[in-house]
């Protein structure tokens, strides 16, 4: 069998599975409750690997980890590891158990809605909700090029053919099941991520380029040395950290992955949840730093035609895999990025269903038909995304603009609110809009064009927090209305 009909048949079993675990759960999302959070009854392994997987998608395998790796050698697998560490370690031991206990109890469903309840105040729901549909786009569009850019070179299919084909396949799983269904695809799916990473370390360090472990760590230090990367500039290092920090802490504040913990069982779930999310994130993210990191030995100074976006994909075209490898890892990256654009699509429309739509709009929609529009807004959201994915912007920058954006504005009112009862209106408001402003004006300035987005990000989140902190302490000492406390929380 030849190597295109190995890959495709490899991704038609993938698509088969895909279909029949939208079907299968198709009636058991009827309502919004069933649609967004599953009845609450998700387990360890699921609630990890869904976590997992909405956090890593092709955007981290082909944007992030060649990008970093040819800007920084080695030293990006750091970032690897410092997704692990925060975001999925020490994000668990903070979030998951508060954020379960306080959605479960008060019966919500949404990041707009704990800000409405914690801060009564529907204006700041009106306010989140609209930030979380608009700058959710882009990251969804993000994860479009990144796929599209690996099937192009592998493949040798037309990127639009392939943005197409994504689109349907997200889309016919959300529209399909929601919430269960994307859980259930996603715990295959993390499987199919940590077997085919692996497999693909293992290949990618026994190519010709590379040469084995030893031979490639030795190279790669050698070119690192000569080319100024040992020790890294530093305009470089402050890059490279500002990426670290964004990718690992800015998860904190992304509903889609706040999400995953309102449907968590109980307390024992969470904390088999953090060690497995944990796992997954260092071999899945670690591996995938690691990969980008050894770029130079397959290119050395020359960048691949395309850009930064085809420097994975050309080089798993180049390293010699075996046809059916290849085919797994294509799985592996449309598992990945169909994971997170279903989480993307499900937490921004059911947003502005619940949050915007039903609130103010249509007060008396029963929950099925709530639900049944939140499936045509799901629709929607991908004709959006695939709209903006057409954009000449790059993956790397598109993802910062939105995970800057939206974590700039909502990580530290969110955080504050599980914490600390002394956090008001006045403070929480003064936090978001300053964190939404201080990332969101550089980026427009430039025509969303500037590679500093990492770096805008990690000065949103945190001016956001003194802000947070300053403004309800002012509030608070000069009797303002919004400084008063919510005794509920």
């Amino acid at each position: 069998m030849d190597k295109q009909m190995t890959i495709w048949l490899v991704i038609g079993v993938y698509a088969v599975f895909m279909l029949a675990v939208g079907i299968l759960y198709s009636r058991k999302g009827s309502d919004m409750s069933g649609f967004t959070v599953g009845g609450r009854s998700a387990g360890a392994w699921i609630s990890a690997l869904s976590y997992g997987t909405a956090y890593f998608s092709a955007v981290m395998f082909i944007g992030y980890s060649g990008g970093s790796g040819w800007s920084y050698g080695l030293w990006s697998v750091l970032v690897g590891v410092g997704n692990a560490v925060f975001g999925s370690l020490l994000a668990w031991l903070v979030l998951a158990n508060r954020t379960r206990r306080v959605t479960r109890r008060h019966d919500i469903k949404s990041m707009p809605q704990l800000f409405e309840k914690r801060f009564k105040s529907p204006a700041m729901r009106l306010f989140s909700c609209v930030v979380i549909f608009v700058f959710l786009i882009p990251y969804s569009a993000s994860v479009y090029k990144g796929l599209t850019s690996v099937c192009s070179v592998i493949l040798g299919i037309d990127e639009q053919v392939c943005m197409v084909i994504i689109a349907i396949a997200s889309a016919m799983l959300l529209v399909l099941g929601g919430y269960m269904a994307t859980l259930k695809a996603d715990f295959v799916q993390g499987f199919v991520m940590m077997i085919g990473v692996t497999a693909l370390i293992v290949l990618v360090v026994l190519s010709p380029q590379v040469g084995g472990l030893g031979r490639g760590l030795s190279s790669m230090a050698q070119y690192m040395r000569t080319h100024e990367m040992a020790p890294l500039p530093g305009g470089q290092a402050i890059a490279l950290i500002s990426t670290l920090l964004m990718t690992s802490f800015g998860t904190w504040g992304l509903p889609q992955m706040v999400h995953k913990y309102y449907g968590i069982r109980d307390e024992k779930e969470v904390k088999r949840g953090t060690v497995i999310s944990t796992v997954f994130a260092l071999l899945v993210a670690g591996g995938g730093y690691f990969i980008g990191s050894l770029s130079h030995l397959f290119f050395g100074e020359t960048m691949p035609e395309g850009g930064k976006d085809f420097i994975v994909p050309v080089m798993l075209d180049s390293a010699g895999l075996p046809n059916l490898l290849i085919g797994v890892i294509l799985v592996l990256l449309i598992s990945a990025s169909v994971s997170t654009l279903s989480s993307i699509t499900l937490t921004a429309c059911s947003t502005v269903s619940m949050d915007l739509v039903k609130t103010n709009i249509a007060k008396k929609m029963d929950e099925k038909n709530l639900a049944a529009f939140t499936r045509i807004l799901c629709l929607a959201f991908v004709v959006l995304s695939y709209c903006i994915a057409n954009y000449p912007t790059p993956i790397l920058e598109m993802m910062s603009y939105s995970w800057g954006i939206i974590s700039g504005a909502f990580l530290a009112p969110y955080l504050l609110s599980l914490y600390w009862k002394g956090i008001n209106r006045a403070g929480a408001w003064a936090g978001m809009i300053g964190g939404f402003l201080t990332a969101f004006a550089p980026a427009a300035v430039s025509g969303f064009t500037t590679p500093n987005g990492p770096l805008y990000a990690c000065l949103a989140m945190a001016l956001s927090f003194l802000l947070c902190f300053a403004g309800s302490k002012l509030a608070a000492a000069l009797g303002w209305k919004a400084a008063e406390s919510n005794g509920a929380f």
